[in-house]
């Protein structure tokens, strides 16, 4: 087993909530009274932490109304938009065959903790991964901190490791840490920016996973 810890990215990586994040996004805005962002504006910040994403698309918020913004873009994303979010096609069946065969399973995610605890109840996935880390809770990709904290915990070395990821920030975090990465090609980028950060493959589809690996 060349890489024992597998660490996956979770929106537009295992779960299809990048039309979702895109059009919540776009939504807060016109609420707000704020330009509305692109979807390629938007798809550019999915995987960096909230706040970072929100001042790349809106420029420097006061502190007043970054509350305001984060408050209703949860209530929009969690409660008001119903573009649906499912997990990708063959994530469960793939994640549940890598954990049979004993593979460790990690979570890197630019979400807050109490977003993947909701979609992990959501999708009753949560008793696959062994540990997880969240964009609030340490470093927002692609500070590799996250990455070294899941390698400091579950005592592997940067070389049994690989990082899965739909975005340029997945790739630059694995990257900074020294781990190798594999892309994806359903999520966020196009498979050519991935490219850029030379992974050891990119996938069109999870099944595919295992038996790469």
């Amino acid at each position: 087993m060349k890489f024992p810890l597998v660490i996956f990215d979770w929106d537009g990586t295992l779960m299809d909530s990048v039309g979702r994040i895109v059009s919540s996004m776009q939504r807060t805005a016109a609420s707000l009274q704020l330009p509305i962002p692109t979807n390629d504006a938007v798809r550019e910040i999915i995987g960096i932490s909230l706040e970072p994403a929100i001042e790349q698309l809106f420029g420097r918020l006061t502190a007043p109304d970054m509350k305001a913004f984060m408050a209703v873009y949860r209530q929009q994303y969690v409660f008001d938009d119903t573009t649906p979010s499912p997990l990708f096609t063959g994530a469960q069946t793939m994640l549940e065959g890598l954990r049979s065969q004993g593979y460790t399973l990690a979570v890197a995610t630019g979400k807050a903790r109490h977003g993947l605890e909701r979609v992990w109840r959501d999708s009753g996935i949560h008793e696959l991964f062994q540990l997880s880390r969240c964009a609030d809770e340490t470093a927002s990709k692609p500070d590799p901190k996250m990455l070294l904290e899941i390698l400091a915990e579950t005592k592997f070395r940067a070389d049994q490791a690989v990082m899965i990821g739909d975005s340029v920030h997945d790739m630059r975090m694995a990257e900074n840490a020294g781990i190798a990465r594999i892309g994806v090609d359903f999520g966020a980028h196009a498979s050519a920016r991935l490219q850029q950060h030379q992974p050891l493959t990119i996938l069109n589809k999870l099944a595919d996973l295992p038996s790469y690996l």
